[in-house]
């Protein structure tokens, strides 16, 4: 694996188990130091971490890591939604009897396990159990950045707003949206 290809899988890494937290402003020479590489790679990354919309670039600035907004869990969760249950299908269909084994062996979570690297694992194996490879890189990749969302719900890393902060501003805005329905 290439230099660049290492500084992005473990900047992207640091992001989504939150070590770089949601809302935190980074500079690439921050970054290059703490991973001991130059600007360059670290630039790299920083790019294709905003064409993934985990990173917000700021001209002259710096970066931003991106906060996780209801718009951005409510995506990722209906792309599982949508994905999972047509992964699970074609696992059912035709995975072997030792991969479908090795999916039973996720119903046990040990004490004190890390209940989040848990979950990853059992979504990403049942995904590739599907046999489809496209489906499964994409539901890595959801599993993955919703980890991060997982991590603030059970209270790891504090929100930059607070849920309840979010919600009356949704309800406001509907309300000024003239969204009231009358049940």
């Amino acid at each position: 694996m290439l230099l660049r290809d290492n500084i992005y899988a473990a900047i992207r890494a640091d992001i989504l188990a939150c070590v770089l937290r949601p809302g935190a402003e980074v500079r690439e020479q921050e970054l290059a130091q703490r991973y001991a590489v130059s600007r360059q790679p670290v630039r790299e990354a920083l790019l294709r971490l905003e064409r993934e919309r985990l990173v917000t670039v700021h001209a002259r600035q710096g970066y931003q890591i991106n906060a996780i907004s209801v718009a951005d869990a409510r995506d990722l969760l209906r792309m599982r939604l949508a994905l999972e249950p047509a992964c699970a299908a074609e696992a059912a269909a035709g995975a072997p009897a030792s991969v479908l084994a090795s999916l039973d062996a996720f119903r046990a979570v040990a004490d004190g396990a890390d209940f989040i690297a848990e979950n990853r694992a059992f979504h990403i194996a049942l995904a590739e159990a599907s046999g489809n490879r496209r489906m499964a890189a994409t539901v890595r990749d959801l599993v993955e950045q919703a980890d991060r969302l997982v991590r603030v719900s059970l209270g790891r890393v504090p929100l930059a707003v607070s849920p309840r902060e979010v919600l009356a501003r949704a309800i406001g805005h509907r309300s000024r949206a003239g969204g009231d329905r009358e049940d």
